[in-house]
């Protein structure tokens, strides 16, 4: 019989990133490279830096808050409870929360996410995390 593994996360897994959000990694794993799903919380008021992913399309599922999202040229656009965000490979990207309660999404990244992906267009330096270890 096939053994089906089940993972938990613990709330204690969040980490913040630079990039202006907390992160808890659900599921990132070199054993299944094409797919990742991580968890991301944005504060009240908080913007995420500008940043994008090099090869790699990710999909925010809005699953709490509000939020005002910027993709690319597109105008920004609200979302909220149920929307989804289509990001394609190397397009700039960043979220608002504009809600009183923390913006929460899953962001799923296919192929997964690793640190040599990601790219900061602020210029800031990034720091190694527990993004993509594992």
């Amino acid at each position: 019989m096939h053994q089906t593994p089940i993972i938990h996360s613990s709330p204690s897994d969040e980490y913040f990133f630079h990039e202006g959000c907390h992160i808890t990694e659900w599921w990132n794993a070199t054993a299944d490279p094409r797919v990742s799903i991580a968890r991301a919380r944005v504060e009240p008021g908080m913007t995420t830096r500008w940043h994008r992913l090099r090869g790699v399309t990710e999909r925010y599922v809005i699953l709490a808050g509000e939020g005002r999202v910027e993709v690319g040229e597109l105008a920004a656009q609200d979302v909220a409870v149920g929307s989804i965000v289509l990001i394609p490979p190397g397009v700039a990207q960043r979220i608002t929360c504009v809600g009183e309660e923390h913006l929460v999404f899953l962001a799923v990244c296919t192929p997964r996410f690793e640190m040599g992906c990601y790219e900061d267009l602020q210029g800031a330096p990034v720091a190694p995390t527990a993004a993509g270890s594992s």
